[in-house]
């Protein structure tokens, strides 16, 4: 039996005093305390600065992609001059097709990660039907690029029904 009620009912304190090693946990406290707020701040900058480094690769990125697009808007170009004498309608269109290209590229070059990714979220917003439909298309694709380059998966259509199973009759 606990003769010491008194002092539970107090938080294990007796009446005026403190409880023995108070000031020494809380010392202790302070110091895990300031430990962990360190250890926090030393991940932290950690993660802000490998954020800074693969948003840095991204612009880099981006920036590569833009000159492709360049380049394929100059290869279009050309395409769309030596069209011209045969084709001047189709040269037209294709020349066209470089204008836009070289606007994109340029546009694009102009633009961070951050820019685009919050561009694309905004086209999400205002036209989520159309996000979801071309990633259902890309879903479709790539199920059946899949398919047709795994020779398993595509034998898995073909083979007929096991015997002894149901057949509709």
């Amino acid at each position: 039996m606990n003769q010491n009620f008194g002092a539970e009912r107090n938080g294990g304190r007796q009446q005026g005093k403190a409880p023995v090693g108070a000031n020494q946990r809380s010392a202790s406290d302070v110091k895990n305390t300031s430990a962990i707020d360190r250890a926090q701040q030393i991940g932290s900058d950690a993660a802000s600065n490998i954020t800074g480094q693969v948003k840095s690769l991204l612009n880099e990125q981006v920036s590569r992609g833009a000159d492709v697009v360049s380049q394929v808007a100059s290869s279009a170009r050309v395409a769309a001059q030596d069209l011209h004498g045969t084709s001047p309608e189709l040269a037209g269109l294709v020349g066209g097709m470089a204008d836009s290209l070289e606007n994109y590229s340029a546009n694009l070059r102009d633009q961070s990660v951050d820019q685009l990714f919050r561009a694309a979220s905004n086209y999400t917003r205002r036209q989520p039907a159309v996000v979801f439909g071309l990633a259902a298309l890309v879903g479709f694709f790539a199920l059946r690029t899949i398919k047709s380059s795994d020779p398993t998966l595509a034998r898995q259509d073909e083979r007929p029904p096991q015997a002894g199973g149901f057949h509709g009759s």
